[in-house]
């Protein structure tokens, strides 16, 4: 089972017991998180869009710790103007504990009222 997840400004797609590096969160160790939106759910039947008003994400922050240093420089030729600067993004790791995810019964009903298309 796996669910797709929007973290800041990225998706991801995690599986329970996952370790997953998100951008820098002020939760303390060992706390208890929900992601949300969670955006599809892939279990013994997929699962989106509005079916997943039910659907969590929880997981537990592991640490906190810093990527790798970027390096950059800037120049500008003929005016002796250079600037070199470097930085280094900070992220939170989160073991996702659990997914769930369960149809509503308005799914349910809409998928057995549904014709069948030969």
């Amino acid at each position: 089972m796996y669910a797709v997840i929007r973290v800041g400004t990225s998706q991801e797609r995690v599986t329970e017991g996952q370790l997953v590096r998100v951008d820098k969160r002020v939760e303390e160790n060992g706390a208890v998180i929900e992601f949300e939106p969670v955006l599809l759910v892939d279990g013994d039947s997929v699962l989106a869009g509005p079916a997943l008003k039910g659907a969590k994400v929880t997981g537990t922050i592991v640490g906190v710790e810093s990527g790798p240093k970027i390096r950059a420089l800037t120049y500008k030729a003929k005016s002796i103007q250079r600037r070199r600067w470097g930085h280094r993004q900070w992220y939170t790791t989160v073991r996702i504990d659990s997914i769930t995810g369960q149809a509503t019964k308005a799914t349910k009903a809409a998928k057995a009222a549904a014709p069948i298309e030969v």
